[in-house]
């Protein structure tokens, strides 16, 4: 008898290493059999819980375990936004160089942003647009135009084995952009035509009811702004909003005013826009230093920068606090904070719009009056999406677990998907992805946080964390005592150092208990010189004196005991 063979199921796996239940670190996995494809490689900024954190970038151990990554036929990129493709210097070079497929603009930026990371090799960048097909292995890969708060925002259709997978981008329908033209629906139809068996769609605007504002009404409202501004206007938005940067020209050359730029990014933006083209303005509007802004009458003026985010360092607190070498305010200054706060960024910017207003400047936000359109799509539009594309299945992407969450009902409640339909995946899921359905594998890949501080990459970790958030905390305390060897006694009093925790000359009963505390447990934990493990006795000192020092000042410093022999 002959005994038939299980057909195994053709499959795809889509392994999203971030971007899901976070906002940024954007970066997915294709992977069928022996053919890796990878959208976007991005970064997202640190928690306030992570002291001296500069970016977290997506875990590729994946890509790294048996050298997967020798299987990577390429790297799409949507857009230039740093969630997209600000983890490329970290990451390109550890998975094997694979080509990288983006816009012009996109392009730009990425080489850009390259040339800081001079020991690195040249990136191999290829130019795709609108409309451009390409094929990698089993991947085709067709690019279409998405409006964004960014040009050359390109979404996907990728042709797989086993169906056409629709990957959004980050994505708004604008009937009135800036610099672009607005949505192609009937491009879109095309797209739908050959049917979608996956929609990944954007997430962001998922919890936002209605249709995104259209920056035509951005436009208009600062408009106003600049016709009612006596003074300087100083503009404060995200580098990488080059519509915004875009919007800020067009009206100070309206208004014959000049434009200065403050903040590396936003030069290194305005730079690359300006030299291929998608930031226009007149011959002699923008000036190479802000300082020149000062050799001009206040009304002739316009300076965008950097830190509406409320950033310790960034252009606009140095200008708040007059830090900065050559901008100072002065009564009369408009202030236009053009973007919404950040979640966990409230306390800094109102700091920042109080220290304004005690200086007498006019501030203007996007809770006064609509100067910031997020470049999201809202629930109407992520339905007329959903309506377009007519997919067989809908995942949510990039986005907190909340907003993908929203989304994923939305495609329940009011697009008649059902829930087995409606995939709610996490970073580090495999989804399984056949002709006939899609579902969350029960294995997972590591998807943990990836941290560079400084030139170091992942070397940072949950213990050194967790040190520094102690030394945030509640300080440092360094305690140093010289035990003689042969008695197991201690010599002299210990001395004491201590960094954020008590200022010793107010503490002086405290320091003298703390260190009979430590004279007492050297001593116990010694008979005639015989120690047998230092470690042990420090980790007592460190028990027994922490929870003296916690009874003293309901406060529990990093105690660092220091042991020396003689």
């Amino acid at each position: 008898m002959e005994v038939k063979k299980k057909k195994i199921e053709d499959t795809l796996r889509l392994i999203p290493l971030g971007g899901l239940g976070e906002v940024g670190r954007n970066m997915t996995l294709l992977e069928y059999k022996n053919s890796i494809l990878i959208i976007d490689m991005g970064f997202r900024m640190p928690e306030e819980t992570m002291p001296g954190i500069d970016y977290i970038i997506p875990d590729i151990s994946y890509l790294l375990e048996n050298k997967r990554y020798k299987n990577v036929v390429g790297v799409v990129i949507t857009h230039g936004h740093y969630d997209h493709v600000g983890a490329i210097p970290y990451i390109w070079n550890r998975i094997g160089n694979p080509p990288i497929y983006a816009a012009p603009l996109t392009k730009g930026i990425i080489l850009k942003r390259q040339d800081e990371f001079k020991d690195q090799p040249k990136l191999d960048v290829n130019e795709v647009k609108d409309g451009s097909k390409i094929k990698l292995d089993v991947f085709e890969i067709e690019f279409f135009k998405q409006n964004h708060s960014i040009p050359d925002n390109m979404g996907l259709l990728i042709k797989t084995p086993v169906g056409n997978i629709v990957h959004t981008s980050d994505f708004k329908f604008d009937n009135f952009p800036v610099n672009e033209k607005p949505t192609d629906f009937k491009k879109l139809e095309s797209i739908a035509e050959n049917g979608v068996h996956l929609l990944m769609c954007d997430s962001t605007g998922a919890e936002e009811p209605g249709h995104s504002l259209s920056e035509k009404d951005i436009f208009e409202n600062m408009d106003k702004i600049f016709a009612g501004a006596k003074g300087r206007i100083i503009i404060a938005t995200f580098s990488s909003l080059i519509n915004r940067i875009q919007q800020a020209v067009t009206l100070s050359e309206k208004y014959n005013r000049k434009v200065g730029f403050i903040g590396h990014s936003m030069k290194s933006n305005v730079e690359v826009t300006k030299k291929l083209g998608y930031l226009k303005s007149q011959k002699g509007t923008l000036l190479k230093k802000v300082a020149e802004t000062n050799d001009l009458p206040d009304n002739q003026v316009t300076i965008l920068c950097t830190g509406a985010q409320g950033e310790e360092n960034a252009g606009l607190m140095k200008i708040a606090t007059g830090e900065h070498q050559s901008i100072k305010i002065k009564p009369g200054d408009t202030i236009v904070f053009s973007s919404s706060v950040i979640p966990g960024n409230e306390r800094s910017v109102q700091i920042l719009k109080d220290d304004f207003i005690r200086q007498k400047a006019n501030v203007f936000h996007y809770k006064m009056m609509d100067i910031h359109a997020g470049g999201h799509a809202q629930r109407d539009e992520i339905k007329e999406m959903v309506r377009i594309m007519k997919p067989k299945f809908f995942m949510p992407i990039h986005g907190q677990f909340s907003m993908l969450f929203a989304n994923a009902r939305l495609a329940e409640d009011e697009c008649g998907y059902k829930e087995d339909q409606a995939i709610l995946a996490d970073n580090g899921n495999i989804i399984n992805v056949t002709k006939d359905r899609v579902f969350i594998d029960n294995k997972s890949v590591s998807a943990e946080y990836i941290m560079v501080d400084g030139l170091g990459i992942g070397d940072v970790g949950e213990v050194v964390l967790r040190d520094r958030q102690m030394l945030a905390k509640d300080g440092i305390f360094v305690i140093i005592a010289v035990v003689n060897r042969k008695t197991g006694k201690v010599q002299e009093s210990p001395d004491i150092i201590s960094r954020g925790f008590v200022y010793l000359k107010e503490s002086k009963d405290l320091l003298y208990q703390a260190r009979k505390k430590v004279i007492a447990t050297i001593e116990r934990s010694t008979t005639s010189g015989q120690v047998t493990n230092w470690t042990y006795i420090k980790d007592t000192i460190r028990n027994n004196l922490g929870d003296f020092l916690f009874q003293k000042t309901q406060r529990r410093p990093m105690i660092l005991p220091v042991i020396i022999e003689v």
